[in-house]
């Protein structure tokens, strides 16, 4: 393909596929198989052995509550429309951030009509479930509620303390986000788009929240980091999360680097740009990456060259 065959496929996303380092921690529960025993999330492999994970519906959430928290005002919750629905933000993408980069559907009944509606705006941001590249080895952690030591129930009996147990977990977790641009501040929900500066600002807003991100769930006993320590990030021309399968640690426990850069060559014709970077505190910095702040800012400047560049934006 020549240079200006290529050139005319636009950029239209950004896909970054990262790494966290967990050193003791239990990040989202599961259903109770026993009474007292809180489980992790996991997912069964062919040779049975567990992997633990945390659900995108969990690392959504903790995006919106890390954007709130970045003074981000986010959509009001209401009532569902209907009896028994889920409950709904204001469906209002133009004037909160997170109805516009995490999508809404509301249900609805349509007066004199046999069928209902539905009002939606799907999500620009696509989320991948952070999973552990290492299995499960049981472990636990014994705890015991003693609040009521030393005190009486109704019945005039001693309250006996409250036995129970954590799963608990150590390992390097692997996730993907893919942020279409395309789509950022128009479509679904919008009578007239935003402005490219508010777009590349909602944009930049979400790489800040991505960036410090954490898991509010189980953090008063069990406080983890689940923000990237190493990130594989591509400018692309085609909406693929091309490192999803491809980042992983080698015998020495140090990032294949070798192995992202065959992915970089086999995606050429789809990819503007691409970067590695790494927090030298955790992973090995080895040739072909820089570090984690060089690397934000590299994805922050395409993000800025999108909305500058791209015709089609307001």
């Amino acid at each position: 393909m020549s240079e200006q065959e290529k050139n005319e496929i636009k950029t239209n996303s950004i896909t970054i596929t990262y790494l966290s380092k967990v050193s003791f921690a239990s990040l989202n529960g599961s259903d109770k198989e026993v009474d007292n025993i809180n489980p992790i999330k996991k997912i069964t492999l062919d040779n049975g052995e567990e992997l633990p994970y945390v659900s995108s519906q969990a690392i959504r959430r903790a995006l919106r509550d890390k954007l709130e928290e970045l003074g981000n005002k986010l959509s009001p919750i209401n009532e569902a429309s209907v009896k028994k629905g889920a409950p709904k933000t204001s469906l209002n993408p133009k004037e909160f951030i997170d109805d516009d980069l995490f999508g809404y559907m509301d249900a609805s009944k349509d007066e004199g009509a046999d069928k209902g509606k539905s009002t939606t705006r799907t999500s620009p941001i696509r989320v991948e479930s952070l999973v552990a590249l290492s299995t499960y080895k049981g472990d636990l952690d014994f705890a015991t509620n003693f609040m009521g030591k030393g005190k009486k129930g109704k019945d005039g009996k001693e309250i006996q303390p409250n036995i129970f147990e954590t799963e608990i977990h150590s390992g390097i977790y692997r996730g993907t986000i893919l942020i279409e641009l395309d789509r950022i501040g128009c479509g679904e929900g919008f009578q007239e788009e935003l402005s490219k500066q508010e777009k590349g600002k909602r944009v930049k807003a979400f790489l800040d929240a991505f960036r410090t991100l954490w898991s509010s769930g189980r953090q008063s006993r069990f406080l983890a980091d689940i923000s990237p320590k190493f990130i594989a990030a591509a400018y692309m021309k085609s909406k693929n999360p091309i490192f999803l399968e491809s980042v992983e640690l080698d015998e020495k426990g140090e990032i294949n680097i070798e192995k992202l850069k065959t992915v970089v060559s086999d995606y050429h014709k789809f990819l503007e740009k691409s970067v590695f970077a790494v927090q030298e505190a955790v992973f090995k910095k080895t040739d072909g990456m820089v570090s984690l702040n060089k690397g934000f800012e590299d994805i922050e400047k395409w993000v800025e060259d999108y909305f500058k560049e791209n015709e089609n934006q307001k």
